[in-house]
């Protein structure tokens, strides 16, 4: 990057995502935090497509954006859900409600239980999906994983330090954040170990067989993603 003649405007995004990733983990309430959330995911589109004359570079950006758009619209729809149901997206106050909420009224799991043309749901679980869906994309679990791999064609330390250390952690930032839903909706925790052990052993068997040293960091990444997930997964149990 030393003598690249646009170095001044890859430390410019550089910066604006780590303004970005600070209000995503300093957030007390999901509103704030989908701000950073976004804030990081348009960073990411910008410094992937950073050498804007190359057609992979580009591709690989709105691939990107695309996939974790898809992501970012069920994260808003378990964000607005949360609004509808506990009218607060705080995190102090989501996650005293099902116990202790106006008035220390209480309030048990059934009250977010429903009934639907004969068949019962939970609410919760509903929510606890999308808002999963959301983290499945951004740290790139199994189905969403496509946009990783493509996104090395970033300048290196953009694939380093953002791609497989620092953004796409993200998605596990919010899962722990979110705990207090998941402890609630242990269905919903299965689907998200087995997704996240799929994860694991299909980017580490992936990885084992690449040739291009930023695509074994990718993989590697993505397995790596998976385990942590499945920890935290296996730790609501």
């Amino acid at each position: 990057m030393k003598s690249d003649p646009n170095i001044k405007r890859f430390f410019v995004y550089l910066l604006l995502f780590s303004f970005f990733m600070l209000i995503l983990v300093s957030a007390d309430n999901l509103v704030q935090l989908f701000i950073g959330w976004e804030g990081v995911g348009l960073c990411s589109f910008l410094l992937i497509s950073f050498w804007l004359t190359r057609l992979p570079a580009n591709k690989a950006a709105l691939k990107a954006m695309i996939v974790n758009r898809i992501g970012d619209n069920f994260f808003l729809v378990a964000v607005c859900f949360l609004l509808q149901s506990c009218g607060t997206v705080s995190f102090v106050d989501l996650f005293f409600y099902p116990l202790t909420f106006q008035g220390n009224s209480i309030y048990s799991v059934s009250y977010f239980s429903y009934i639907i043309g004969g068949v019962s749901f939970n609410y919760l679980s509903i929510i606890a999906l999308a808002a999963f869906l959301g983290i499945m994309a951004k740290s790139a679990q199994f189905g969403f994983h496509t946009w990783l791999p493509d996104a090395m064609e970033g300048p290196t330390p953009v694939s380093a330090l953002i791609h497989a250390a620092t953004m796409v952690t993200a998605g596990v930032f919010l899962f722990l954040r979110l705990s207090y839903l998941y402890v609630l909706t242990i269905n919903v925790v299965i689907f998200i170990v087995i997704i996240s052990v799929l994860t694991t052993l299909f980017a580490g068997t992936v990885a084992l067989v690449q040739n291009d040293i930023k695509k074994v960091i990718a993989y590697s990444t993505c397995s790596q993603l998976g385990y942590m997930i499945t920890a935290c997964g296996l730790a609501f149990f």
